[in-house]
């Protein structure tokens, strides 16, 4: 067994999971795990070698899968059904014993208990239209939901039973349009960073570390202004009108520097973020694999994993403050959509 870490990519149009082995600025690529419907979403319990994975079907539903480090192997463990649709966000509390749930086709966010790696019966379920994605405070004390079709972020206080206790108020605004999307906590807990898909915006919200409410305080643009783009809006098509198409969000290290992805341009870049926690546009995009829904950086800082959701390999890169260099292309599979370092 080695200690380099694992990247596990999650291929929509196979339904499988690839699992690659970062070593010496090289992937290898271990296994590919099939069996996973649409898999687009899933949350990684390292410390028990643990892997929830949201698949579709009739019913969708939640998978628990365990990693065995060395083949690479995902291996079944149990399910849960979702009769109302499918997850297209995973998170887990801090601690592993809850998972957090966002469905952008049902319309409905779900907080669940762990046992023992089985995933329980919701015991909260809330409803906005287009939720996407969710994440809980470093504490395991509170969580956020983005909602896309409502332009907003929903707060919640989490209980000992991972019950979702409004917070008041419940709803912080994003701009109308904007189409918010996926989001990230800062590491001090005192910011909550937004990427719309519509405008291609990185939203700074304020958060207050004690009652867990949000205050919206700036933006900044994070996509290519030099190549036209337009405004989106819900239902149209982006690559037919040239439209913004904003995906993923992630934090390099130190803090410093707020990755993000666009997917009509298939462009990466940095959005910087000051001492106190404003955001300014990135000075260069790289372009990468076709339509970047998904991407992932190294623990370290040190590598970046970008998927494709028309292209069948991943690129990794070397990072170095806010420019990327391309070390290679790895085949994964059909629909690459979401990364994770393990």
């Amino acid at each position: 067994m080695t200690d380099s870490p694992l990247v596990l990519v999650a291929n929509a149009g196979d339904g499988t999971v690839s699992t690659f082995r970062l070593d010496g600025g090289r992937l290898e690529r271990l296994a590919v795990s099939d069996g996973l419907t649409g898999c687009s979403t899933f949350a990684v319990d390292a410390a028990r070698d643990l892997v929830y994975a949201g698949v579709k079907g009739e019913p969708a539903g939640i998978l628990t899968l365990s990693l065995d480090r060395d083949s690479g192997r995902l291996t079944p463990q149990s399910r849960l059904d979702l009769p109302d649709g499918g997850m297209n966000y995973l998170a887990l509390t801090h601690d592993g014993a809850g998972l957090l749930g966002a469905s952008y086709g049902g319309g409905y966010g779900i907080s669940c208990a762990i046992a023992d790696g089985v995933v329980g019966e919701p015991v909260s379920k809330i409803e906005f239209p287009n939720l996407h994605s969710v994440l809980p405070s470093e504490d395991g004390r509170f969580a956020y939901f983005v909602s896309l079709g409502a332009d907003l972020v929903a707060q919640y206080a989490l209980a000992d039973d991972h019950q979702l206790v409004p917070l008041t108020p419940e709803t912080v605004a994003a701009p109308a349009g904007s189409g918010p999307r996926h989001l990230v906590l800062n590491d001090a807990q005192d910011a909550v960073y937004v990427l719309t898909e519509f405008s291609g915006e990185v939203l700074h919200y304020g958060r207050d570390s004690t009652t867990g409410e949000l205050t919206l305080r700036g933006a900044a643009t994070a996509y290519d202004t030099a190549k036209g783009l337009g405004h989106s809006e819900f239902g149209a098509d982006p690559l037919a009108n040239h439209y913004i198409w904003g995906a993923d969000l992630h934090f390099g290290a130190g803090g410093t520097r707020l990755w993000s992805s666009e997917r009509t341009e298939s462009t990466l870049g940095a959005v910087a973020v000051a001492e106190d926690g404003s955001v300014s546009a990135p000075e260069r995009f790289t372009v990468t694999e076709t339509q970047p829904r998904g991407f992932a950086i190294s623990p370290d800082g040190a590598h970046l994993v970008a998927a494709g959701e028309r292209s069948t390999t991943v690129s990794l890169y070397a990072v170095q403050d806010d420019e990327l260099e391309l070390l290679e292309q790895v085949e994964t599979g059909n629909g690459a959509n979401w990364v994770r370092f393990v």
